[in-house]
């Protein structure tokens, strides 16, 4: 850690570092513990040219969840860039494996944050899905928008780097009329936008955070498509969760068409390994 950056981090926390050790939890960005006599801080930095966007729109995500009162975010200490080194300071959170419990009240919370509506779906601010630009234009309809701002985008990359052909990708108009049987009645909720079981925590207190958020208004299954994608969390916190967000006969071809968009975002992000996954569900729905 370069001993400048060091001392700008210790002016902008007003604490003496007294170690910044790197500890694993990110496969985009650096992650480091900063500590303190008095406490201990959560760091990230990167030197991609659009990693201070990434990270401005983490602290942004971050700070909407948490001020939903209904489930806790890491307290944003700063988000600037030094030297070309753009870098995100969090608050640290100790953490614990997750108990039975644990899963129950992250189900309930996560249950309570899908209460949060807006008018439209979508953001006032782009954001990022891994290292991919993710759009977050706003449209009235969650067919529109679950198109035009995710699969087409996504569709459209996995084209240009000639990993899927114009044959296998459906245009916009049989995706519409695909997704017309399944979307009805859907509104916009504040979703995590990437909740896999490395993008939750729970502090040694028993309380669920949500970390690296990709947020925006959708529809709440999307969150729960992503949580089933690569597993990692148990049935207390599936059946907490649908206590209060019922199921109905099209979850589960939803949950597909949403994993669909995930899928394609590993595509692009690490290769053919993702292919017959993302092949499967194009041509079980479009």
């Amino acid at each position: 850690m370069d001993s400048k950056f060091k001392e700008w981090l210790s002016h902008i926390i007003n604490q003496q570092i007294l170690s910044i050790k790197p500890i694993s939890g990110g496969d985009i960005s650096h992650t480091y513990k900063v500590e303190t006599s008095a406490n201990a801080h959560f760091l990230k930095v990167n030197m991609a040219t659009n990693a201070a966007h990434m990270f401005q729109s983490e602290a942004y995500a971050l700070n909407l969840i948490s001020s939903t009162n209904t489930i806790k975010t890491p307290k944003v200490l700063a988000c600037d860039t030094f030297n070309g080194t753009s870098f995100l300071l969090l608050e640290y959170i100790e953490n614990k494996s997750a108990s039975p419990k644990d899963f129950e009240n992250l189900g309930l919370q996560l249950a309570a944050l899908h209460k949060h509506t807006a008018a439209n779906f979508g953001l006032e601010q782009d954001n990022a899905i891994g290292s991919l630009h993710q759009s977050n234009t706003r449209h009235q309809s969650w067919i529109h928008f679950y198109t035009c701002e995710r699969l087409l985008p996504q569709l459209k990359l996995a084209k240009q780097h000639h990993l899927l052909s114009e044959s296998e990708c459906p245009s916009q108009e049989t995706i519409q009329a695909s997704l017309q049987l399944l979307f009805s009645e859907i509104k916009p909720v504040l979703l995590h936008g990437d909740l896999w079981s490395g993008n939750y925590i729970i502090a040694t207190d028993g309380s669920p955070y949500l970390i690296d958020p990709a947020a925006y208004y959708g529809h709440n299954e999307v969150d729960i498509a992503m949580s089933k994608l690569f597993g990692g969390f148990a049935p207390t916190f599936y059946d907490t969760y649908f206590q209060v967000h019922k199921l109905d006969a099209n979850t589960q071809s939803r949950i597909d068409i949403y994993q669909l968009y995930y899928l394609l975002v590993h595509l692009n992000l690490f290769g053919t390994s993702y292919y017959h996954s993302v092949i499967k569900i194009l041509k079980k729905y479009f």
